[in-house]
């Protein structure tokens, strides 16, 4: 099925669109229940203001986002890398990273295998 330069409302239920390509596609507004969208590749996405509850997103790989103001709270960060980043003004349990980093270096010296 193709639809191009439409503007219509859908209501998608039990049905399996996997393989399918948007592109250029407003879907602001739109509500995901329960929906597997594993293994897709999202480029040049607009995501300001949504809301994720409930959701995996282990496996991810994110480049160039910009998540100034992102709040995480009850995740699982575990094996988490983050490099390459600016860090002013994120904080973690209220503690500011910058400082954590900064007295973590002042600690460990290249010799300490840091």
């Amino acid at each position: 099925m193709e639809i191009d330069r439409q503007k219509h409302r859908l209501s998608v239920t039990r049905s399996d669109l996997s393989g399918s390509v948007l592109d250029d596609v407003n879907l602001s507004g739109c509500t995901y229940e329960n929906v597997n969208m594993s293994g897709g590749t999202y480029h040049n996405i607009n995501l300001s203001g949504c809301t994720f509850d409930d959701v995996n997103m282990a496996g991810w790989r994110v480049h160039k986002a910009n998540l100034s103001g992102l709040r995480l709270t009850g995740a699982n960060l575990a094996g988490v890398a983050i490099s390459e980043s600016r860090y002013d003004g994120m904080t973690i349990d209220g503690v500011p990273v910058i400082e954590m980093i900064s007295t973590y270096k002042a600690t460990h010296s290249p010799k300490d295998g840091a």
